[in-house]
């Protein structure tokens, strides 16, 4: 499988397909397997682009916790994108992967033809609640650090098909890159510019709110709420997630 490296880095990902670039990035603590069941759909009209966060599945865990954040992350986005010779992509993830969609569109909005944001939140504009979301985070960096890969749990779906090489990497990315240092995210949205389409599991109840908040808030944008699915509604409903991306990409190009 192709890996680039990026500052010492070395950063897995893999091409499905042909055509406009598609990337999706996994959520926290998952990996690009997430998507496996959704690539033969997703790829018959586009290339479609997986690839695994730093610190997550056949990535590298750098050693040093400067080196998981937003910026490194969007960066690897940007890096993985170079690689495969993409100007432009439609750029989307699930949950981190949405969030780091968006903050990616943010530094990077020439370079993305359009957004799909699945199961994501989308920051906070009140420090009071972007600190409980970091605590939080901490606080699960920490529970890694106790009790390795056994802290993954159950958990939602796409942690199911999840394999890491140990949890020394999570318990970094927890608190470098699901931690959040301000509001320029959620601020961003009113200035998006570009088809967008949020995807929320009916069931998915701590981001059903996020996602009528983005929907309201980023101009033009389209939602779909996918009955009897939860956090993970790409493999909880593929059929039902497989059309309507599918609808919503092909719609672009007409």
């Amino acid at each position: 499988m192709p890996k680039l490296s990026r500052d010492g880095v070395d950063i897995h990902y893999e091409v499905h397909g042909s055509g406009a670039v598609l990337l999706l990035t996994h959520g926290y603590s998952a990996t690009a397997e997430m998507w496996k069941g959704n690539i033969a759909a997703l790829s018959k009209r586009h290339r479609l682009v997986t690839w695994d966060m730093r610190g997550h599945g056949r990535s590298d865990y750098p050693l040093d916790p400067l080196a998981y954040s937003e910026e490194a992350t969007i960066a690897d986005m940007a890096a993985i994108l170079d690689t495969v010779g993409a100007r432009k992509a439609i750029v989307g993830g699930l949950s981190l992967g949405g969030y780091m969609s968006l903050a990616f569109h943010r530094a990077h909005p020439e370079r993305v033809s359009a957004l799909l944001i699945i199961d994501t939140g989308p920051g906070f504009k009140k420090d009071d609640a972007r600190e409980a979301w970091n605590k939080r985070a901490r606080e699960t960096g920490d529970r890694y650090d106790r009790e390795g890969l056994a802290a993954l749990g159950s958990g939602s779906a796409e942690r199911a098909y999840a394999v890491h090489r140990s949890a020394d990497g999570l318990a970094r990315a927890a608190r470098g890159m699901l931690t959040q240092k301000n509001s320029a995210v959620i601020q961003s949205l009113p200035s998006i510019k570009v088809p967008s389409m949020v995807i929320v599991g009916a069931d998915d109840t701590p981001f059903l709110a996020a996602s009528d908040y983005m929907a309201a808030k980023i101009p033009g944008a389209k939602k779909v709420v996918i009955a009897n699915a939860g956090h993970a509604s790409n493999i909880d409903q593929p059929k039902a997630f497989d059309d309507a991306v599918v609808s919503f990409i092909n719609g672009l190009a007409a």
